[in-house]
């Protein structure tokens, strides 16, 4: 069985090993619906574009068990001024 709550980091640090697209825009607009009233988030993708790489990388964000500073310090979410706000501060369910 997995871990389903706060599963860490370890499965997008795997991922950005390899040729690792920067899709951390995404993030950033997840943030900016957090306690608003738009705060349910659809992600859809066809088959085989990446859902499964964009639910480890939030999962990496928001997870409090761990510290993903330096996974996520080189991309463009490190530039959003919502970064440290919401960076490892949520319990997480996968």
């Amino acid at each position: 069985m997995g871990t389903y709550l706060n599963p860490g980091n370890a499965g997008f640090a795997r991922i950005i090993k390899g040729d690792y697209i920067d899709k951390t825009d995404l993030i950033g607009l997840v943030n900016h619906t957090i306690d608003t009233t738009m705060n349910l988030n659809c992600i859809s993708r066809p088959r085989r574009f990446g859902k499964s790489y964009a639910v480890q990388m939030l999962c990496a964000y928001y997870d409090m068990s761990c510290d993903s500073h330096e996974l996520f310090d080189g991309y463009a979410i490190s530039k959003e001024e919502s970064y440290e706000e919401h960076l490892n501060k949520y319990h997480v369910i996968r």
